[in-house]
């Protein structure tokens, strides 16, 4: 059960993103710089929201300016910031490593389970990933979580090469796999963490990010 506390005296449902927006504002005491660093957004964007030269963002964003008050979007649409004593991180959704891969963001946008904050981790800016499936054995076993940071939309940075990462190809599908140089510029290789399965080669991505940490099933706290 959450500890929650609401913001202000909205409705139960916000009129809109700004409404809620506003309200997190004055309630957290925070600046929307700080907001616009924690979550990882422009704060020029927060600035017309907030002067009401737009009412709403994007959907990613959206997650993100949640996730830096501490909650979920659906939370945060409905007044509410989950207590920082226990701060939270999506699970955006599923990820394998064989031939049938599932897609991210196998849950509704901000809708999906959070997990409870692993230790020497910020939950501004961290995504989560369940494996699944047994074709990252024996490195990770299905329903580990895999953390790892976003950089930025379409964004494959250089210090990749030669880590495991999270990653999606150009078809939309999920992948955890060693990332090495491809032949080509804008290719990639990505080696299979299990020695048995296959590995890829000359693959573009639309994205990668290190994984930052492993946690093993049983340690997860799913909410």
């Amino acid at each position: 059960m959450h500890n929650a506390a609401q913001w202000g005296n909205l409705p139960l449902m916000q009129k809109t993103f700004r409404d809620a927006f506003l309200a997190a504002i004055k309630s957290s005491g925070k600046s929307m710089r700080q907001v616009a660093q924690d979550a990882g957004v422009s704060y020029e964007q927060l600035k017309n929201l907030a002067q009401g030269k737009s009412k709403s963002t994007n959907v990613d964003d959206a997650v993100r300016i949640a996730a830096s008050f501490g909650t979920n979007l659906e939370s945060f649409l409905e007044g509410q910031m989950i207590s920082t004593e226990h701060p939270t991180i999506a699970i955006a959704g599923k990820v394998g490593a064989g031939a049938q891969v599932p897609v991210f963001d196998a849950y509704p946008k901000g809708a999906g389970p959070q997990v409870e904050c692993p230790p020497g981790l910020t939950p501004h800016n961290i995504v989560a990933v369940e494996v699944e499936g047994d074709s990252m054995e024996p490195v990770y076993s299905a329903g580990d979580l895999l953390f790892y940071r976003r950089n930025g939309h379409d964004s494959v940075p250089s210090d990749i090469i030669g880590h495991r990462c999270v990653c999606e190809d150009l078809d939309g599908m999920g992948w955890v796999k060693q990332v090495k140089a491809g032949d080509e510029p804008g290719q990639f290789h990505l080696i299979s963490l299990n020695p048995g399965a296959n590995n890829m080669w000359n693959v573009q991505l639309r994205w990668a990010a290190r994984v930052q940490l492993h946690w093993p099933a049983d340690l997860a706290k799913k909410i």
